[in-house]
């Protein structure tokens, strides 16, 4: 999934305040709008570290330079495939090569970075004695953290266990330089996988809030970070994470990612401290420790102990959002309590979720280069649907109406909005929600869309007509497209 400059930097700061201690940002070389991330992210933080990712190729670790030279803590991350699968198809390279460009680069990233990570690409497939002299000679050049990924979610905890012992056994440095696990879920083993590598050495784990990532997402940092805490008898290792910040980075990253957190996830599902069984139930109304391991509290899930309607002031607006964690500008204040009062003359209490929503519906429509002006939807039974559109450019007052036809009314609005914006979208996944329960729930439309290179994009549209949300998520979604078009967008996943 593609995230804009905004929508990253906001992740981040969330993640800095999370207790994070490095931060991937991107991967500068790929695309102009990769590295406008990394370099406002890294301008943006200021205790949590930034790393930039680069091949073994002084032209991507040079762009990682530029993209981190105004960081607080500026790290890279040096990587090249170890496994005979990788190198004989991908790489055309042999493992004597593969050894002479890890020398090389983790030498060169040396020279401007404190910290060099290196990673052997598709550790968990490669011979094992090879991975040992691969990462050997990263430590040899300079590296002072070795990551071992499991690339294709191959492994499993017994293995990934024993590959740290090898290491520990054959790499005397082991002690000196930190050892990170990277691991994939292809087969739903990331989280097992990566509490078996800190069980033997590791003192780093790479992943992601909600798991989210390449195929089947990597390892769920929450579920680490909470199995820590609540097993410090077997692995005896602690976290700088504030488990009470989990629920609102979680929260946040669903929102933006357009991934929504299943039910039954692990530590911040909706049904993670839901009790249907009468046994259950009477056991935690008598004791919650008979089955309950994690309280709600623990990882940040609070009921909103002041509600908001339509007669609070300002005060306890800018209050209740201080404490959700939103930092505001006078400008950006004004805009979001005028939001906030529209809102609360159609509904009796705003919720927690509505806030969340209000802030990310005012953000989204500033970076937007389309603006919804006006739509009107003519619906017969059975017929065909037609859709009039008037949208404005954000930097322009230039008004462009159309009109288009469809099957449906979604498919004639977003006919009449790719004939606005001169784009050849495809529509790959359309889905609602209503942010809260009750007739006068506003709706939250995500979209996926896929343009012509073949780039997803994720689009978001809040407001309380499910059409106007439609249009609005259709509309965020194509601005990302024509801005990704004139950049360049590339992606990358070890």
């Amino acid at each position: 999934m593609n995230f804009d400059v905004k929508e990253k930097v906001q992740i981040a700061l969330q993640l800095e305040k999370l207790g994070v201690d490095v931060i991937e940002a991107g991967f500068p070389i790929a695309s102009l709008g990769d590295f406008e991330c990394v370099k406002s992210v890294a301008e943006a933080l200021t205790s949590s570290a930034v790393t930039g990712l680069a091949r073994c190729n002084r032209k991507d670790i040079d762009r990682v330079c530029e993209a981190l030279q105004h960081a607080q803590k500026p790290q890279i991350h040096v990587f090249l495939a170890t496994s005979d699968v990788h190198m004989m198809y991908k790489l055309k390279m042999s493992r004597a090569e593969v050894l002479k460009s890890i020398a090389e680069h983790v030498a060169y990233a040396k020279k401007y970075f404190d910290v060099v990570q290196f990673s052997p690409e598709d550790a968990t497939r490669t011979e094992r004695l090879f991975l040992i002299q691969a990462v050997q000679t990263a430590i040899d050049a300079g590296a002072s953290v070795i990551n071992i990924p499991d690339t294709v979610g191959y492994t499993n905890p017994t293995e990934f266990g024993q590959l740290f012992r090898d290491l520990k056994q054959h790499i005397p440095e082991f002690d000196d330089v930190i050892f990170s696990s990277h691991c994939h879920n292809d087969l739903g083993m990331a989280a097992a996988n990566s509490l078996a590598a800190i069980e033997n050495g590791a003192l780093r784990v790479e992943g992601a809030i909600n798991g989210i990532g390449e195929r089947a997402g990597n390892t769920a940092l929450e579920e680490v970070a909470v199995a820590l805490h609540i097993r410090k008898d077997i692995y005896a290792a602690e976290s700088h994470i504030k488990l009470d910040q989990i629920k609102s980075t979680s929260d946040l990253v669903s929102r933006l990612s357009g991934l929504p957190v299943p039910k039954n996830k692990a530590v911040i599902g909706g049904n993670a401290f839901a009790h249907e069984s009468g046994i259950h139930q009477d056991g935690v109304l008598k004791n919650p420790d008979t089955y309950e391991i994690i309280t709600p509290a623990l990882v940040g899930v609070e009921k909103n102990s002041l509600p908001l309607g339509k007669l609070s002031g300002r005060h306890a607006f800018t209050n209740r959002m201080e404490e959700l964690g939103y930092v505001l500008d006078e400008q950006e204040q004004k805009a979001a309590f005028k939001r906030f009062k529209a809102l609360a003359d159609v509904k009796k209490f705003v919720s927690e979720e509505d806030l969340h929503a209000l802030i990310l519906g005012q953000q989204n429509e500033a970076s937007e280069r389309f603006v919804l002006n006006h739509m009107q939807v003519q619906y017969v039974t059975g017929g065909i649907q037609g859709a009039v559109i008037r949208i404005s450019g954000k930097e322009s007052a230039d008004v462009q109406e159309d009109a288009a036809t469809g099957a449906g009314s979604i498919e004639a609005i977003y006919n009449t909005i790719d004939r606005l914006t001169g784009q050849r979208l495809t529509l790959v996944d359309y889905r609602i929600q209503a942010i809260t329960a009750g007739q006068d729930a506003q709706a939250e439309v995500h979209v996926v869309i896929e343009t012509e290179s073949g780039a997803n994009f994720h689009g978001i549209g809040i407001d309380h007509d499910v059409l106007t949300a439609s249009a609005k998520a259709y509309l965020h979604a194509s601005s990302k497209a024509k801005t990704a078009e004139e950049e360049g967008v590339a992606a990358h996943g070890l």
